[in-house]
């Protein structure tokens, strides 16, 4: 499993960053990535302590660790400014928090995350085929989520982005141990949101892609 949006008690996850490191690690995970929530308030404060804590980690761990952020309920005009601020800080992920329909998130969110070249839109609600076909041509991963709530539109995400040929990738949101997922569970996630069994792999191995690109930069 290669999950690139995870979250720790840095912003409202439960478990420290080791701690999430190595239940990942006995979960049979390869690769993770710490995205905890960020906006203008704490973005300096939460993005060096990951930065730290997975050089601290990375030489006594057998996963791929990506440190990251996820910019959250900021106001879309503000997106571009946080993006390339959380990239200056060390994030090699930036997640956008996307529009789900589980929360109220402004208008307008997914296509600022996109247009900003954030890597991945996570659970995007009812995303445009138009906001689609941009993330296609920007490279912007769009989101299938195992995450309670958020995963509600993993139908219509899956739909749009067939349709448009816009890239998938399938995360968790962990914010808790019960939250991580085995590789079974992950397919089992994609094919109940209408993804053909043997296009599910192409799913999993994007996230492979993106977390070796990510790795490699």
């Amino acid at each position: 499993m290669i999950d690139l949006h995870t979250h720790t008690l840095l912003s409202d996850g439960a478990l420290l960053p080791s701690e999430l490191v190595q239940r990942a690690y006995s979960a049979g995970y390869r690769a993770l990535a710490l995205t905890d929530h960020v906006d203008m308030s704490n973005i300096d404060f939460v993005i060096p302590r990951i930065v730290e804590a997975v050089k601290e980690l990375r030489p006594y761990s057998q996963l791929t660790l990506i440190p990251g952020a996820e910019i959250t309920h900021v106001p879309p005009k503000l997106i571009e400014k946080m993006v390339g601020k959380a990239r200056d800080l060390g994030a090699k992920i930036v997640v956008v928090h996307g529009e789900t329909l589980a929360e109220p998130v402004a208008p307008g969110t997914n296509r600022a995350g996109i247009e900003a070249g954030a890597d991945i839109i996570s659970h995007p609600g009812l995303i445009s085929r138009e906001d689609a076909l941009t993330a296609k041509q920007k490279g912007v991963a769009l989101e299938i989520t195992s995450r309670k709530g958020h995963c509600i539109s993993n139908g219509h995400v899956a739909k749009v982005a067939s349709e448009t040929g816009a890239g998938l990738v399938i995360n968790t949101d962990t914010h808790g141990p019960e939250d991580l997922i085995t590789l079974d569970r992950a397919v089992m996630v994609l094919l109940a949101a209408g993804i053909a069994e043997e296009n599910a792999g192409s799913v999993l191995k994007n996230a492979e892609r993106l977390a070796d690109k990510i790795w490699r930069d």
